[in-house]
Parts: structure tokens; C-alpha cells; sequence
């Protein structure tokens, strides 16, 4: 247990290939095909740094009755030129878009500048962050096995996999070994199909050798599956660090502002899924046929991104978590302050930290930068940006005070959610991990004093300021 304390691929749209049979990505297909890959190809083979492509990637405004700002594709569908090219598009043979549950132009631009930071192969974005890990996993392990997962997780995540996809013949191990990546193989069964973790973990901020995990998982035949919501790409890359699959909630530090509820997954485009632990992905169908009939798997159709692909013509397609292009446009300008709000965000954790590290009224503060032992290797090995803005501390004193000192902030807000451009603060016990049984929260290492703080853009003073006229209210204050 820890102490307390380049992407060069192409993007979107493609050219179809000489004799009209598509072998491009989905990305070239409803999710991005109506921006031409002759343009942002050139964008994006120029090896931008990481700002220019958050605030470029993905978009080229000719393409687009030159606004600047992405528009806003308000509609449900779209008109077809012809009947050949209603032909070719549901043919794959032609890049376009048909309905906005599977694709939308505004959506795409979203996944095209998500995948270009994280140098993904493919990328999807839906309506929440827990529909991106329930489809991770139904694709994951379609027809039953098993997922050797942290105990270290969100709250939803955990009781999800308690409650949900055991009745879909999904199960789940909970890692014991995840400190100790040498040891993983012990865990990993004949029907494991995949480790999940998160980079940082919410609420505890733990760490991970993500690297080595990666290794590990490998070297079983299994990917790594990796929640990267808390770090962003900005602050992390999985894919990097050898994850195979990568997760964001969108709601939270990708925007940054609290006004959408989005998720998004990426692929990297290593992984080998034509083993038999994975025939699902090479099962033919009919409505992947080629212009001869032939049937197709998303294997054959999508050779560099077939998990994301299959996310969305099957999960997506039919059980329908879209994410309307409003929201995705909200993404869009969120993320364009991405580097600059973590940055601030970090700094603000940090000073809160060791504000809270010194006070008599607290018993342990968990943020990585406090982190000794591997936790500080970690964090000084992996992330030179800072850790985010998330931290937690062990309330000390009687769970009546620990009340009076949440309803006495008048700055902070109290409510779940993190990320938030404001700074939010909550008992995660007994409200995002509520669901958690005692022993449950034992082995995450949740116990009950934990009081979990998302640091916002704020002034650091006036944050530490409220903190400390709450633990007066509650009849606490530094002395």
C-alpha cells in the first residue's frame, strides 16, 4: 500500500482507395470522413507540439465554410447525393456520414484532437464516462471471462463491476499484486482478457508501473486497459507507457468546466486481437461485405483500429450512448485551455498539500508530489507535469465535526464531480464511493476520515483561506 502523505498517424477523413474498396479507418468513416485527409494529413504529419495540436488537431476550417470555431452539426442525419452514394457509404466504400448516433462532423473533431493528443490509432467519443468503460468492457470480453482489475478505482467503476457484468458473465479479480508487477502473472487466469486500472487513482491519487503492468499483461496475451481521466493527456500519456486501451470521462479534466457529461476511447493500435482468446473480432458479417459480397471481420475492415471500430458499429450503433453534437462542441473549447487549466490546477494541489500536510487537525494528506518509496520514484519518473489537481487528506476529529467543516466552506463546492475549473471538495466515503461495502473500502483503502479535494483555478491563498475558517467553524483551527 502506498504512504500517505508523437503522434504522426492520419487523422479522419480518407480518400478512397483505386477501385473503390475502402480499407481506411473508422475514423475515415461516419466519425471523421467529412474532413479531407489531404489537408489535416499535412496538419498533422508536421509533429506539432502538444498545444498546437489541442487547439488545431482534427479541424480544418476550409473544409468547413471557413469558420474558425468547429460548428455545431445540430442534425439527426444526413441527405445522401445519390442513390450510389447511399450505396457506397453503407458499402464502406465511400467516406461520409449517415446518422449522428454512430457519427456527427462535430463529434468527429472531438475524437480526431482527443486521438492526435494521446497518439492513438483510433478513437470514439460517447455520451458518459461509465458508457466508455461498460463498452470497453462488453467488447473486452463478449461472450464471457474475466477482468483482473485495482481495487484502486472510482466508485461507480467498482460497484459496476460488482453489480452489472457478472450477469453478462463478465467477472471480476481483484488485484493483489498491482505494487508488485513481477507477481501479476500469478493472477492472470486461462479466461483473463484484460488488466484495468487507472494512472491515478480517484479518490487516494496511487500510482502505477504502468510500464511494467503493460509487460505483464503482454506477455499473457492480454491488453492493458488504462482510465486516464484524472492525469489527462496533458499530465500523462498510457498509450506511451504501453496501454493498449485508453479511457477518459470527458466530464471531468478534458473539459474542464462542468457543464457536459462525455466520455471517450482510444486505441493505440498494437495490440494483436487475432488470437483465440479474442475471435470475436475476427467474426465475419454481413454488413462488413466488400463490393463482391464477401464477408468481412473488423479485423479485415479496420486492421489499425478494430477495437474502436467495433465499439462503434456494434456497442454504439445499437445500444445507442451517443454523444450529441452539442456537448462534443463544449469538449472542443474546453479542451483548448487544457494545458493551461492542469498547470494551474496542479500548483493550486500542490500548495494545498503542504498547507494540509502541516495542520494539526489532519492526520495524512495523499497527493504523489508528498509521495517517499516507489510512490515518489513514480511520480518523479512518470510525471514531470504534476500529478493533477486531485488530493485527500484523513480528517481528524469526530465524523459531527468532519460535517460542520464540509457545510462551513464557502469557496470550495460541494459536490462529486472533479476536474472542474472550480474547486470542489466531498466526502468520498459516503458519497462517491458510498456504494462500497466496509470491506471494500478496506482494500481500496478508503476509510472513512477521507475527504477528497479537486483543486480548481482559483487564487491558492484564498482556497487555503477557506479551509481554514471551515476548521475554525467546526472548532478546529490552526493553533
Amino acid at each position: 500500500m502506498p504512504e500517505a502523505t508523437q503522434n504522426t498517424e492520419q487523422e479522419g477523413g480518407f480518400e478512397p482507395p483505386e477501385g473503390g474498396q475502402n480499407t481506411e479507418q473508422e475514423g475515415g468513416f461516419l466519425a471523421g470522413a467529412a474532413l479531407k485527409m489531404t489537408e489535416r494529413g499535412k496538419f498533422m504529419s508536421q509533429e506539432y507540439g502538444f498545444d498546437t495540436k489541442k487547439v488545431r488537431a482534427g479541424y480544418e476550417p476550409k473544409d468547413h465554410k471557413y469558420a474558425v470555431s468547429p460548428p455545431i452539426y445540430q442534425t439527426a442525419a444526413y441527405d445522401f447525393r445519390d442513390v450510389e452514394n447511399a450505396a457506397a457509404l453503407f458499402g464502406l466504400r465511400e467516406a461520409g456520414f449517415l446518422y449522428t448516433r454512430v457519427g456527427n462532423p462535430t463529434v468527429a473533431v472531438l475524437e480526431e484532437r482527443v486521438k492526435a493528443l494521446d497518439g492513438a490509432s483510433g478513437a470514439i467519443a460517447l455520451s458518459s464516462g461509465m458508457a466508455a468503460v461498460s463498452y470497453t468492457l462488453l467488447n473486452l470480453a463478449e461472450g464471457g471471462g474475466r477482468i483482473l482489475t485495482s481495487p484502486y478505482l472510482y466508485g461507480g467503476s467498482a460497484d459496476s463491476f460488482k453489480k452489472i457484468y457478472p450477469k453478462f458473465g463478465i467477472s471480476f479479480d481483484w488485484a493483489r499484486n498491482l505494487f508488485d508487477p513481477d507477481k501479476l502473472a500469478e493472477e492472470i487466469k486461462p479466461d483473463t482478457k484484460a488488466i484495468y486500472i487507472e494512472s491515478v487513482s480517484n479518490p487516494n491519487t496511487f500510482l502505477l508501473d504502468i510500464d511494467a503492468i503493460a509487460e505483464a499483461a503482454h506477455k499473457h496475451g492480454i491488453p492493458l486497459v488504462v482510465d486516464n481521466t484524472v492525469a489527462t493527456p496533458y499530465l500523462y500519456n498510457p498509450i506511451a507507457h504501453g496501454a493498449d486501451i485508453v479511457i477518459y470521462s470527458a466530464t471531468k479534466g478534458l473539459n474542464g468546466h462542468g457543464n457536459l457529461i462525455a466520455g471517450l476511447v482510444l486505441e493505440a493500435g498494437r495490440f494483436n486481437w487475432k488470437t483465440e482468446k479474442f475471435a470475436h473480432f475476427d467474426e465475419k458479417y454481413y454488413t462488413l461485405r466488400d463490393a463482391e459480397g464477401n464477408l468481412r471481420s473488423f479485423l479485415d475492415v479496420f486492421p489499425e483500429n478494430p477495437f474502436t471500430a467495433r465499439l462503434r458499429f456494434n456497442f454504439l450503433n445499437y445500444f445507442g450512448a451517443a454523444l450529441g453534437p452539442f456537448d462534443a462542441y463544449l469538449a472542443i473549447i474546453g479542451l483548448e485551455t487544457l494545458s493551461e487549466r492542469l498547470a494551474k490546477q496542479v500548483g493550486n494541489a500542490e500548495s494545498l498539500a503542504e498547507y494540509l500536510k502541516n495542520h494539526e487537525r489532519v492526520e495524512w494528506v495523499r497527493y504523489p508530489k508528498l509521495a517517499e518509496g516507489r510512490q515518489g520514484e513514480l511520480f518523479r519518473r512518470d510525471f514531470p507535469r504534476g500529478a493533477g489537481g486531485v488530493l485527500a487528506f484523513g480528517f481528524k476529529g469526530t465524523r459531527e465535526e468532519r460535517e460542520k467543516f464540509l457545510n462551513s466552506v464557502r469557496l470550495f463546492h460541494y459536490h462529486v464531480n472533479i476536474g472542474d475549473s472550480k474547486s470542489l471538495i466531498v466526502n468520498s466515503p459516503q458519497t462517491t464511493h458510498g456504494e462500497l461495502e466496509p470491506r471494500e473500502k478496506e482494500a481500496a483503502d478508503i476509510p472513512e476520515n477521507l475527504i477528497r479535494i479537486s483543486a480548481g483555478l482559483e487564487d491558492s491563498a484564498d482556497l487555503i483561506a477557506d479551509l481554514e475558517q471551515a476548521f475554525r467553524a467546526a472548532g478546529l483551527g490552526l493553533y
